[in-house]
């Protein structure tokens, strides 16, 4: 029989409930997780060797598929070890799960699609949970609780009845109210204003741009979010890329910190700001490289493609795996304490000009960013590659750009890139964001014979 007391814990801790009912051993993990992070810095270093021995051996005696990736390999050797593409996933789940592993007895999801190669993957119920307990560790970094603090969560939501009602009710589950991010008007900020002001939320979590946008509206209005919701204690964002002047326009209008959060759902948490306002990379389930294209391993400083190996993911392998990313590893990085300094794009958005030179394509956002938004009627905008001398930037504003504004940011990316460069312009009455609400800043449509 359950007493009153049993009844208000389970009640209190329903998030960790709903895990364990579904077969993740939360509390399992979460005890590995503290384990693994009483380590010393010695003590750490013996642990990653032996854990990306452990990984390899495992994947290439029990997954047939990795066993035909990874052919002739030593596991003692790093360096023979091949570089996982998305590309090599993009085949049949059962073909690629370990020996034992099936789709009923793991956790089953597919990636946002984002990198233009989506696939399924999955994860044994111990990897999962150990997701979960570093996420919960990472967020009580600020406090945060995912057993009791309310979150409010900028996302996507699917749109067929269903699956709209299927997370309404997660969101239930997880103590979080969900503001759609199909919708960014005035209007709707107005909708949100009503709902903070009477809902006592402990944080707010979502996309990036759409949070950029809520904040401008509340710029506009002249009004302080901590002071409409006075229980807020902090914003965290993520999935696009967050600029530092956005930040401090969110922490301006917001009244809370703002927290970057680097992730990808294959994995875990990648990189998370600690509170000495640095992106401390999750080493106690993750190894993360930065790779030249050669694949050669890159010193720390030296910017190059992000490459990641899971520990602990026993029924499929995510073994030196190109996750898509440009990125460097700070200096001042230890094997216990890796630090993100700069997270430059995605590997597909590079962007070929006439010359055959190569640049990210965030650096025409950020070159253009700080022009275009300065104008003050454009709410948001994303940069399209048509041609490799041929940009299209298409915008949501109140008025119609300036010809003398089209003519400033046309010169600054000629002058930062090269000459002979073709943009035009493209107003629009919104934006289009994937099926998960993620917007897209730079898209290069060029083939790749071009």
């Amino acid at each position: 029989m359950f007493t009153l007391q049993k009844i208000c814990f389970s009640v209190l801790n329903l998030f960790d409930l709903s895990l364990k009912l579904n077969g993740f051993p939360i509390k399992e993990a979460e005890i590995a997780l503290r384990e693994i992070q009483k380590k010393s810095d010695i003590e750490f270093e013996a642990h990653i060797i032996e854990k990306k021995q452990a990984i390899v051996s495992h994947h290439l005696k029990e997954t047939p598929f990795y066993k035909q990736l990874a052919k002739h390999v030593n596991p003692l050797d790093w360096n023979s070890i091949p570089i996982m593409t998305k590309r090599d996933l993009q085949q049949s789940l059962d073909e690629r799960l370990s020996i034992n592993f099936t789709r009923k007895n793991v956790y089953i999801n597919k990636t946002s699609g984002s990198s233009g190669n989506p696939f399924v993957f999955a994860k044994d119920k111990f990897c999962h949970a150990l997701t979960w307990a570093l996420i919960k560790d990472r967020f009580g970094w600020y406090h945060l609780d995912f057993n009791s603090s309310k979150q409010a969560r900028f996302y996507g939501i699917p749109l067929d009845r269903k699956g709209y009602y299927k997370e309404r009710f997660k969101d239930a589950l997880s103590k979080r109210y969900r503001f759609s991010v199909f919708d960014l008007s005035d209007k709707a900020f107005h909708g949100y204003l009503e709902k903070f002001k009477s809902t006592k939320f402990d944080y707010i979590n979502g996309y990036t741009s759409s949070l950029v946008q809520f904040a401008k509206f509340l710029q506009k209005k002249n009004m302080l979010l901590k002071q409409v919701c006075s229980s807020l204690k902090a914003c965290i964002v993520t999935s696009e890329m967050l600029f530092e002047d956005d930040k401090k326009l969110m922490e301006l209008q917001f009244g809370i910190p703002v927290i970057n959060e680097y992730g990808a759902s294959e994995l875990d948490i990648i990189a998370f700001q600690n509170l000495k306002n640095e992106w401390q990379v999750t080493s106690e389930t993750l190894f993360v490289e930065i790779l030249d294209d050669n694949n050669k391993i890159l010193p720390h400083g030296e910017e190059g493609r992000i490459v990641i190996t899971s520990f602990y993911n026993k029924a499929h392998p995510f073994i030196r795996y190109d996750i898509g990313d440009i990125g460097i590893l700070s200096k001042q990085s230890t094997s216990k304490k890796p630090i993100l300094e700069k997270l430059i794009g995605r590997t597909n958005d590079m962007a070929i000009l006439p010359s055959g030179k190569k640049a990210a394509g965030l650096t025409f956002y950020y070159i253009t960013k700080s022009i275009i938004e300065d104008d003050g009627h454009v709410k948001e905008f994303i940069i399209e590659q048509h041609k490799k001398d041929t940009f299209i930037i298409k915008y949501v504003s109140t008025k119609v750009l300036s010809p003398e504004k089209m003519t400033l940011i046309s010169n600054e990316m000629e002058h930062y890139l090269e000459k002979g460069l073709q943009v035009n312009f493209e107003r629009l009455n919104r934006l289009e964001r994937s099926k998960s609400g993620k917007l897209k800043q730079f898209s290069s449509l060029l083939k790749e014979t071009e």
